[in-house]
């Protein structure tokens, strides 16, 4: 992920990937599309979709962020 990540910041390149850890989408991505059902649920800038009423919507549960080392982190098994 982070060699990934250095390609989009250091060569300018676009990568797509697909994801299941909401936490690697949070801390590597800048733009994220959120599947529910094989449908898109929401889409927008990482800020965006790392929320309660996002993340709520997505997985039907409520599930707490916290920010650490200036990434936003889902905690969805307590």
């Amino acid at each position: 992920m982070k060699v990934l990540r250095r390609l989009v910041d250091e060569l300018g390149k676009t990568v797509i990937i697909v994801l299941h850890d909401v936490n690697f989408a949070s801390v590597y991505s800048d733009y994220i599309v959120a599947l529910k059902d094989g449908k898109i649920v929401k889409k927008g800038k990482t800020e965006e979709i790392i929320n309660n009423g996002v993340l709520k919507e997505v997985y039907d549960m409520d599930i707490q962020i916290h920010d650490i080392d200036q990434c936003r982190i889902c905690l969805y098994f307590n």
